[in-house]
């Protein structure tokens, strides 16, 4: 029996170093072979929040040239591997979001999720990725619970400043500029709304808010619109109105503004609905003249701006659009969000070593301190144990005539982080 069991031992040993999968072995990571990184994402391709699709071509471009160029030790790809993104559209719908997470994970058993979009989608698939420990990483939205929710849920992690810290900002510069006047917000009504209300009214302060704060009219986003939320805004005589709304209700807005009479002194439009291509829309429906003076804040380099045409990064996100997506439109800096996400996950994986693990990448996620190059100067990626905001910092900008103009100085968005 002993030389039996020694024996079973040692074969077991033998098919550790010899089966693909078997114990250590480098098939043991879902996703991951030796020639192929599969990663997959679920965002909304069609529907409502079909506008923010350009973010998933901006995604696969940049891996399709990730796929095509030698990287820093020579090999194509990321260490030799092909990166395979599968993508699923969920229609902004959690239902959906949460179905297809589990096909990717169950069916395409995917390494890792990366850059999954919306805050209430994102929610709906939370539980499911951290019961599996499965990295749901660099998601696209900035709602603050990835940041903050990090011991319950140690496999999410978010990518941009989140909501509270850009609507934090939007409150400092109206009380600094814009003192006593009367402010009406529009916002959503879930978390993704509520971390951008909660950031405005905290930097102006309770008594400062109760006091000067007339309207705050909340809409569902399944609302097909948001008319009679702007008449009770036009009612109130704000004259700022600061608007926190996904790109369709964003356009809306100033458009029934425009329809009303509504004429606030100053807009303030969150960033997740003031990419230039959509307040060009929002022009066409209430003139330039209304949509002009709007302000907003930024993290990362537009290519709609003629002043950054000579930035070599952004000469580089036209070259390889030119390449491999020529019918896009590569002004609309959705893909060079598309294209910063996707970075930031190739920086990860580089430092997660040649027999990457999901633990590992989450290692590699928490141990940044490196820059993007897609993203504003000064605008650095860092991360700790202990702090899972990748990127905290944004600076204020303004539009006028179709073009955004940052103003003022790089800002961080958590104060008091090292």
């Amino acid at each position: 029996m002993r030389k039996f069991i020694a024996s079973a031992v040692v074969l077991v040993a033998a098919l550790a170093l010899t089966v693909p999968g078997a114990i250590g072995g480098p098939g043991q990571t879902p996703g991951i072979t030796a020639k192929t990184i599969t990663i997959g994402g679920t965002l909304p391709l069609t529907g409502p929040s079909a506008p923010y699709a350009p973010i998933v071509l901006g995604l696969k471009t940049y891996f399709t040239w990730v796929n095509a160029r030698r990287g820093p030790d020579g090999k194509r790809g990321i260490m030799g591997r092909q990166v395979v993104y599968k993508i699923y559209d969920d229609g902004y719908n959690p239902a959906n979001t949460a179905q297809l997470t589990r096909r990717l994970v169950e069916q395409d058993k995917v390494f890792a999720t990366v850059g999954q979009l919306g805050t209430e989608p994102v929610l709906a698939a939370r539980p499911y990725l951290n019961e599996r420990k499965v990295p749901q990483v660099l998601v696209a939205t900035g709602a603050s619970y990835w940041g903050t929710q990090y011991k319950e849920f140690p496999w999410t992690i978010g990518f941009q400043p989140d909501y509270i810290a850009e609507g934090r900002l939007y409150g400092l510069h109206i009380k600094a500029n814009h003192a006593g006047k009367k402010i009406a917000i529009l916002y959503q009504n879930d978390d993704y709304g509520k971390d951008y209300l909660y950031g405005l009214r905290s930097a102006l302060g309770k008594t400062y808010a109760d006091a000067n704060v007339v309207a705050q009219e909340g809409y569902e986003f399944t609302a097909p619109s948001i008319q009679s939320q702007m008449v009770k805004i036009r009612a109130s005589g704000a004259d700022v109105f600061v608007i926190l709304a996904l790109p369709g209700q964003t356009i809306q807005a100033y458009a029934f503004g425009k329809g009303l009479g509504f004429n606030p002194d100053q807009i303030y439009v969150n960033s997740v609905g003031a990419t230039a291509a959509f307040l060009n829309v929002a022009v066409q429906r209430a003139g330039v003249d209304y949509v002009n003076g709007s302000i907003s804040m930024n993290y990362l380099k537009d290519p709609s701006n003629p002043a950054s045409s000579g930035d070599a990064a952004v000469q580089e996100y036209r070259r390889i659009m030119g390449k491999y997506a020529p019918s896009a439109n590569a002004s609309n800096q959705l893909y060079i969000y598309g294209f910063a996400l996707a970075d930031a996950f190739v920086q990860a994986m580089y430092k997660a070593g040649k027999n990457p693990t999901r633990a590992g990448l989450m290692n590699a996620i928490l141990n940044l301190n490196s820059t993007n190059r897609f993203a504003l100067p000064g605008v650095v990626m860092k991360t700790s144990k202990s702090d899972h905001f990748v990127l905290s910092q944004l600076r204020l900008q303004r539009f006028n005539n179709g073009i955004w103009s940052l103003f003022g100085p790089l800002v961080e968005g958590r104060p008091g982080r090292p």
